[in-house]
């Protein structure tokens, strides 16, 4: 496994999609074409053109991130026309696209915050980046990149899985299975049943020293637990964030009283959490949650790794140093 900034998980995606034999899944809550992904889409087209099974699945929270706004119902403001119009050429093309979330009215609840992109038997997952300009050249976060056909093709069941809930307006159980050692935890959306969460808390009872990142602070019974450890805690200040993030940033750190030891100033999307245990042994978590009760408490669909592999936390420990700290 391998991590990857996200210039270069889209350069390098492109450049297998360009290339691709059989298959393309690519799951993300944000899906645009801008300049920073255009390369991408036009690549996603090309492959469908050439008869490549092509699947692309976004979450209706789109609409609102292009448009300059939080919620996902704005589909008449400036920038939605562009998704629009990215959407009918897919299509046209022979993608299989599938928007998520349309049949839930609240803001959270129902939402797709899973990401992964698979070309053939390379996968692109378990990190947190989103198909548009913000989600790549913007924003602090990674993917990690993998050649493994047993994960490529759990991974695109899963997008059918996901597909097929939404159709019928369901959720399905959170699920946790082995891959080479490791563990992979997926959230199937069923409001208050998080098994990434529920991992993190267990994790963090054991834990002596704790590096949590996230975006948010964390909240919830987590935070409940960090209070009695030794911890270091890196999300975002409340003036980096707009709208509802900034109130729900300024309202955990009133309720949980933590503090931020984030000083930079680009926008940290980035999530995951290691964990050093009594006898020095360490545990990593890192995905597509935000380790908020929040998304547990509505329900968001996720995917996480949890790891003891030294290389994978290296990999973890030297995008902190040298992006975050």
């Amino acid at each position: 496994m391998k991590l990857v900034l996200p210039p270069d998980y889209i350069a390098q995606a492109t450049e297998l999609v360009r290339i691709a034999q059989t298959r393309v899944f690519l799951i993300a809550m944000v899906v645009a074409d801008h300049p920073a992904t255009h390369d991408l889409i036009e690549a996603l087209e090309d492959a469908a053109k050439r008869g490549v099974s092509v699947t692309v699945t976004a979450d209706i929270f789109t609409y609102g991130e292009v448009s300059g706004g939080f919620l996902p119902i704005r589909y008449y403001s400036p920038g939605v026309k562009e998704v629009n119009l990215m959407v009918k050429r897919l299509k046209a093309a022979g993608v299989k696209f599938q928007w998520l979330g349309r049949g839930h009215v609240t803001l959270l609840n129902g939402r797709t915050h899973s990401k992964w992109c698979v070309v053939d038997d390379t996968c692109f997952v378990f990190g947190g980046v989103n198909m548009y300009q913000g989600g790549v050249a913007e924003n602090i976060d990674y993917m990690f990149r993998l050649q493994n056909n047993r994960l490529a093709d759990r991974l695109g069941y899963e997008q059918g899985r996901i597909v097929k809930a939404e159709r019928a307006s369901t959720n399905y159980p959170s699920v946790t299975y082995e891959l080479e050692g490791n563990s992979v935890l997926i959230d199937g959306g069923i409001i208050a049943h998080s098994v990434i969460y529920r991992r993190a808390t267990e994790l963090a009872k054991e834990a002596s020293h704790i590096l949590f990142v996230s975006q948010y602070c964390p909240t919830g019974k987590l935070a409940r637990i960090f209070k009695k450890k030794n911890i270091s805690l890196y999300f975002n200040r409340p003036e980096q964030a707009t709208s509802l993030n900034k109130a729900l940033i300024i309202l955990s750190m009133f309720t949980s009283g933590f503090k931020t030891l984030y000083k930079k100033d680009r926008y940290l999307h980035a999530k995951f959490i290691i964990f050093t245990m009594e006898d020095g042994s360490r545990v990593a978590i890192t995905g597509s949650h935000n380790f908020a009760y929040t998304g547990v408490l509505f329900g968001t669909r996720e995917i996480a790794l949890e790891t003891s592999d030294p290389k994978i936390i290296s990999q973890l420990e030297s995008f902190y140093k040298k992006n975050i700290a």
